[in-house]
């Protein structure tokens, strides 16, 4: 997809206050894990890749949450949406873990929504286009992403939308400015499977990488370094060798110096 600037997301950034907060949130009766681990080879991949280099590449001053199947709360009388993907900034994670309202995304006690989140089609009766698209609107989320690899819902593969206002507006762009990320379809291999995954990318086009596609670049970097190394000892060596030679002819013509 060709990369071009965006405008920033015109409305304004929401406060707590915009958030249906009870006044003493009661979640006993609500269920932050369903227990139901079944996912496809193809997005449980998607996910882990998408999430992992975030955190190894994504360089910010500010903290951030990227989750993978984690309750997003935004209203206190509705279930929660659970996108394959979520990325949250200037958010921290609690200390305790301990307790139900701090194991899940509720917008009220993160003072804020998700400035991005991802579905990642796997059949067609998600209906991300359709009734998800109004439910993410609601929740206030920045940027919904639709990948959709194995065209389940048309010849795009690929939907960036934008909240503008309180509807969101598909972008033809795959930089994300309010984020200053990107997003863009890669073939190559991720775990032993060659695909065509969804990566995130800077403004140049230049992929976010896991950490093992970053190690392996500096074991790259380290052994051509190396090969430049043995390849300049290799010349000092042969024009030692040479000079010595030429020495040798002289002092045999009975030249000394």
């Amino acid at each position: 997809m060709t990369q071009s600037l965006t405008p920033e997301i015109t409305n304004r950034k929401p406060s707590p206050d915009d958030f249906e907060k009870p006044a003493i949130p009661d979640l006993t009766n609500v269920i932050i894990d369903d227990g139901e681990p079944v996912d496809n080879l193809i997005s449980e991949k998607q996910r882990r890749l998408l999430v992992s280099s975030l955190y190894s590449s994504f360089n910010v001053s500010e903290p951030f949450l990227a989750t993978a199947n984690v309750g997003l709360f935004y209203a206190a009388n509705k279930p929660p949406l659970v996108p394959d993907v979520m990325l949250s900034l200037e958010v921290t994670l609690p200390e305790d873990w301990s307790e139900k309202k701090d194991q899940s995304y509720f917008t009220w006690n993160f003072g804020k929504s998700p400035e991005i989140v991802i579905e990642i089609v796997s059949n067609k009766v998600g209906n991300e286009l359709g009734t998800k698209l109004k439910d993410y609107s609601q929740a206030r989320v920045g940027y919904y992403v639709v990948f959709d690899p194995c065209h389940y819902l048309g010849k795009a593969n690929l939907y960036i939308y934008q909240l503008i206002g309180v509807n969101y507006q598909l972008l033809s762009t795959n930089w994300l400015e309010g984020v200053g990320l990107g997003l863009t379809v890669w073939e190559g291999e991720f775990e032993g499977k060659n695909y065509q995954w969804l990566r995130w990318c800077d403004q140049k086009g230049q992929l976010l990488l896991i950490g093992d596609e970053k190690v392996a670049i500096e074991k790259q970097r380290a052994d051509q370094e190396k090969q430049r190394a043995d390849q300049e000892k290799q010349r000092a060596d042969q024009e030692r060798k040479r000079v010595e030679y030429l020495e040798e002819i002289l002092r045999s013509q009975g030249i000394n110096f």
